[in-house]
């Protein structure tokens, strides 16, 4: 199977091209390189980003969520992204420290479009930064600061596809393996399932902020 693959694998822009064609009319008129109103409102009512970065590690993409607007667009060119809580791994501030070359995807529940921003980042500790994203006196540890290079929205076909907004296909949790049943499978058994399961999500839920 490998050999067949290799055979048809595409290796230059130009057999790409003529297998794909090339982009035209509405694919090319909306990628621009600020924050338009139209845009702006879909940042503003989007509560879940994906982040993707790439540093000497390799790639990482992550997921990035709050109340919708919690992205702020601070002018034409800049966005403002708090980081909160999380696992501490920071993979994201690595590679951004090491390369600035960010891309987020905003996502909005029901909404079949989706909106693309290319850009490059930076990380800000700046006190009246932090301030302006406290949740309960609680401010983040830093707030990723974005310079917009081209942004354009997605057609909604891939979530069509996939029906995500579709009530009907929404997974019931307890029919794949629970956190901890992974990670002790994973850590053989360094890491307890029952344990870290325990009050898992209430755990997550007192500690948002």
């Amino acid at each position: 199977m490998d050999s067949i693959i290799e055979e048809h694998q595409i290796t230059n822009i130009a057999t790409l091209e003529r297998l794909y064609g090339t982009a035209s009319g509405a694919a090319v008129e909306k990628e621009i390189n600020y924050i338009h109103p139209h845009y702006r409102a879909l940042i503003a009512a989007s509560p879940f980003v994906v982040l993707a970065t790439s540093g000497p590690e390799g790639l990482d993409t992550s997921p990035r969520g709050d109340a919708a607007g919690f992205v702020i667009v601070e002018d034409e060119k800049t966005l403002l992204l708090p980081d909160r809580r999380g696992n501490n791994r920071v993979d994201s501030l690595r590679n951004i420290i090491t390369n600035p070359h960010v891309a987020l995807l905003f996502l909005i529940p029901g909404v079949g479009e989706t909106l693309r921003v290319n850009g490059r980042a930076m990380i800000s500790t700046a006190p009246a930064l932090l301030d302006r994203f406290s949740v309960g006196g609680k401010p983040p540890r830093s707030v990723i600061v974005v310079r917009v290079d081209t942004v354009f929205f997605q057609c909604s076909r891939a979530v069509f596809r996939a029906r995500l907004w579709d009530p009907a296909r929404h997974i019931d949790r307890g029919s794949l393996p629970s956190l901890g049943t992974m990670l002790a499978d994973i850590s053989q058994s360094r890491i307890n399932a029952a344990n870290y399961d325990r009050g898992l999500y209430e755990r997550l839920k007192s500690a948002l902020y």
